[in-house]
């Protein structure tokens, strides 16, 4: 159900970022975190259930979450709205919305937002912020690998630029499941952006495959050796990212590396193909800065592939992530219901 935006005054609101696999939830006034709230339900428990029915009740746990630590911790703030962005507004999600085209400002995102209610969620207008889609040339199966899409994404971009943590005509890196460069123009819009399966994949030779006894299990390692990861680069280089990554297998066998070194080979295989794809598409070179966020591991891996190769980079901390995600959402929601 639509709902009309005037009159919401979104000084204080709750904040929500549904990805693949986890939600998060924010209560805010002006610019200043009042409460938190986490879940590790995403869109692939749809896919899982057949139904949306746990991410709604996720969401309307989390947000009720939010608002009852906001009364105990700042009674004042009394939130008139819900503004949400990333996999929430797919098909999976709360309610799709659909992609706006690239090249896409903040005008334009605004202008695809849809407020709706949903009762079962919660008594607050739900701003619903659309992702972005990147168009082919053509529209055949030839022709795929030129269209692209992001939810959420474009919301970390926009607060990026606008706080000055990222500059025009330059990429941004982000490195969760999916891996996504993102390319900006001379006029502060999301111009095109390029995804792989790349966590997945890492995540999946982790856990599913032969390599499992190979690298370590569990939670990611917190640093990555620069010089396995440079290994695993070369080997990619040299002999494609099939046999690079059966190359970590034979490293066990070898029993001359640890299982922290190996999946720092790992990475660096699959950082190898990504960056020669990227390369080849014109989005890495020496006069295009790059901004990484995510994985902070796997980020420093990228950092130092990218200083190797002479092109300027910088990684992002969870703060500033956060900030930015946040300063992006508050903004495309004030030009909505500014009207």
């Amino acid at each position: 159900m639509s709902y009309a935006t005037k009159n919401i005054d979104a000084t204080c609101a709750v904040h929500v970022d549904m990805g693949t696999t986890n939600t998060r939830v924010w209560l805010m006034r002006d610019s200043l975190v009042v409460a938190r709230a986490r879940s590790f339900v995403g869109v692939r428990d749809t896919v899982r259930d057949g139904s949306p029915e746990r991410i709604r009740a996720a969401l309307r746990d989390l947000i009720a979450e939010a608002r009852t630590e906001g009364r105990q911790s700042s009674p004042e703030c009394v939130p008139s709205c819900v503004i949400a962005s990333g996999m929430i507004t797919s098909p999976l999600g709360l309610s799709e919305v659909p992609h706006v085209a690239a090249p896409a400002g903040m005008s334009d995102i605004a202008a695809g937002a849809e407020c709706q209610i949903f009762y079962d969620v919660t008594d607050l207008p739900v701003l619903l912020i659309p992702g972005v889609r990147t168009e082919g040339t053509r529209e055949n199966a030839r022709e795929v690998g030129a269209f692209d899409v992001m939810r959420g994404e474009e919301t970390l971009c926009l607060g990026l630029l606008e706080l000055g943590m990222m500059r025009t005509e330059s990429v941004l890196l982000t490195l969760g499941s999916h891996w996504k460069a993102i390319r900006t123009d001379d006029s502060s819009r999301v111009a095109s952006s390029v995804t792989t399966l790349s966590g997945e994949l890492i995540h999946a030779a982790q856990t599913q495959t032969i390599l499992a006894s190979a690298v370590p299990q569990g939670a990611q390692t917190k640093t990555l050796d620069p010089q396995w990861v440079e290994a695993g680069v070369r080997e990619q280089h040299q002999s494609g990212l099939a046999r690079a990554l059966f190359c970590v297998r034979l490293l066990q066998q070898k029993d001359e590396s640890s299982p922290d070194e190996r999946f720092a080979y790992l990475v660096g295989a699959v950082i190898g193909a990504d960056f020669n794809a990227l390369q080849s598409r014109g989005l890495l070179s020496p006069a295009i800065p790059v901004v990484l966020a995510g994985g902070a591991a796997v980020a420093e891996g990228w950092r130092h592939v990218l200083t190797t190769s002479g092109i300027p980079s910088r990684v992002l901390t969870e703060p500033e992530v956060e900030t930015a995600f946040l300063t992006g959402q508050s903004s495309v929601a004030a030009r909505v219901f500014r009207g």
